[in-house]
């Protein structure tokens, strides 16, 4: 009686088994390694910076600078004869914002050599002026035409858009316009600078509005 030969699997399982295990250890290690040379090498800065850029686009906009101003106007009305005038003492507050969603990636340009980003930032845009309404004074002349005509209500309108008018142009003017910047400039420079530290990236960063005088 002929005895059946054993078939040379059960004895290649084991084999391939470690074979296999062997294989993934390799790779493992291979893996190790190349985490380790990257985490030596440090971050890219590129994606640091990229990284950057979406959590300012995500936060929208930035507020680096607020200002109180008061607007002191009068207006003046003559009618049968009369005159009436009227005062107005407004405060306003006016915020100085920053659209970070405008900010794209062709705004930013990384020197390698020198590891130097450059950030050229939108223009900065005024909100307000909010007006503080418990704080407003009015002085008045001129009972008559004020009692007899609607001349009161006519320089009260012409008081309050001038006195906006006022807010809006001395927040334009170039002291708060250059404070306000250089808050603008020092909050976006931090924001970059700071990750680019953390991932072990000795850079120095400059932001900068389109409108600033060439250095």
């Amino acid at each position: 009686m002929t005895t059946p030969a054993s078939s040379p699997a059960p004895r290649l399982l084991p084999r391939l088994i470690l074979l296999a295990a062997a294989a993934l250890l390799a790779l493992a290690a291979w893996w190790a390694v190349s985490v380790w040379r990257d985490w030596q090498k440090g971050f890219d800065p590129e994606t640091v910076v990229a990284a950057s850029l979406q959590g300012l686009q995500e936060q929208n906009v930035l507020v680096p600078f607020t200002a109180r101003y008061v607007a002191v106007v009068t207006s003046t009305q003559s009618r049968l004869g009369l005159e009436a005038k009227k005062t107005l003492i407004m405060p306003g507050t006016v915020r100085y914002e920053l659209d970070l969603g405008k900010l794209r990636q062709s705004d930013l340009d990384w020197d390698a050599a020198t590891k130097a980003l450059t950030v050229t930032l939108p223009p900065l845009r005024l909100a307000g002026p909010e007006i503080d309404l418990d704080s407003i004074s009015e002085f008045r002349d001129g009972v008559i035409l004020l009692t007899l005509t609607d001349a009161e209500k006519t320089l009260d309108a012409a008081n309050r858009k001038a006195a906006q008018e006022e807010l809006i142009r001395q927040a334009k003017a170039t002291v708060p316009m250059r404070l306000a910047k250089g808050a603008a400039r020092t909050a976006v420079e931090q924001s970059f600078a700071m990750p680019l530290k953390a991932a072990g990236i000795d850079a120095k960063v400059a932001a900068r509005f389109a409108d600033d005088p060439a250095r």
